[in-house]
């Protein structure tokens, strides 16, 4: 499996037991979606390795408590810390409306209902307090604050998302 087939689920973040469980803090805003899990994969060096699950269940708020076939030690567990869990992006639930994934709007074309054509969205910048648009527009780089007030529609077919900036933000990079 390829890591840009796949979505970042957690990092393993410590032991949980003796008996090789682990702790995995989860980047997710639905930490429930991730309980029946039958297998994961772990990024060792530049590979996903598959691991199958025995046990998995929520521990306090966004922490995931994951007990793997054949980690059976306090010492394997140790080995497994501060590795990064992937899944891949097919089992992600299909979202609707002015719903979506970050990843599944790059490329997209980015319209203002004022302004008319930006460009296109060649990433999601979320490293910050507030997820900002990457937008392209002929070697200029516009950032967009990703919030709910400025999003009218998602048009997936037309790959298209339609926004309504307040006046002046395009301009300060053009």
């Amino acid at each position: 499996m390829k890591k840009e087939n796949c979505f970042y689920v957690g990092t393993i973040v410590s032991k949980f037991s003796f008996k090789g469980e682990v702790l995995v803090k989860l980047d997710s805003d639905d930490p429930q979606m991730y309980e029946n899990m039958e297998s994961i994969f772990v990024e060792m060096g530049k590979n996903l390795v598959p691991f199958f699950i025995e046990n998995c269940s929520l521990h306090k708020s966004n922490l995931l408590r994951i007990k793997f076939e054949d980690v059976i030690s306090e010492a394997d567990a140790e080995a497994l810390l501060k590795h990064n869990l992937y899944l891949p992006l097919e089992v992600l639930p299909q979202l609707s409306g002015n719903k979506f994934y970050f990843h599944e709007v790059i490329g997209f074309t980015m319209e203002d209902v004022n302004y008319g054509k930006i460009g296109t969205i060649i990433g999601i910048n979320d490293t910050t307090p507030q997820a900002i648009f990457e937008i392209e527009n002929e070697e200029k780089e516009i950032l967009i604050p990703a919030i709910d007030e400025f999003l009218i529609k998602i048009d997936r077919k037309s790959k298209k998302i339609i926004v309504k900036t307040p006046e002046g933000l395009i301009d300060l990079y053009l």
